[in-house]
């Protein structure tokens, strides 16, 4: 048995970029960025960021273009893929990596919302999950 599972949790470097295939399809382009902090064997901090190409269809690419924007915290699963094209300028085969989403949590609140003051009555909204084509709220969920 085989497994290509990502699995992210990190913040968007830019605001969705999405678009309609000719089928009428909805396409969704977002880079995550991923930090990790460690120290290293001299005692020293040492901290580096990863940027994580990603794609949403559907329903998923409508939703995170509607409410997903720079800087927003997302917690996303999806799967590994690579495609290949020939370089229009030099004909060179060229590769890209990236993560076909197809789970993703909303972790705070969404562009326009007021931050929370600091106060016990600001209440953020609770996150928002999406699985798949459908939209589930936290509040929702039986248990």
């Amino acid at each position: 048995m085989d497994l290509n599972r990502a699995t992210m949790l990190g913040r968007l470097t830019r605001d969705p970029e999405v678009r309609t295939t000719p089928t009428g399809k909805s396409v969704a382009n977002i880079t995550i960025a991923t930090g990790r902090v460690w120290t290293d064997q001299s005692g020293a901090k040492q901290e580096k960021t990863e940027f994580h190409n990603c794609v949403l269809w559907g329903k998923l690419a409508d939703i995170a273009g509607q409410y997903l924007a720079k800087g927003r915290r997302v917690y996303a699963e999806g799967r590994l893929e690579t495609r290949d094209w020939v370089g229009k300028d030099d004909a060179v085969k060229r590769y890209r990596t990236e993560v076909i989403i197809d789970n993703l949590i909303m972790l705070d609140s969404p562009r326009g919302a007021s931050a929370p003051t600091g106060s016990s009555d600001d209440v953020p909204p609770p996150p928002v999950e999406v699985v798949g084509d459908e939209e589930i709220k936290v509040e929702d969920i039986p248990f």
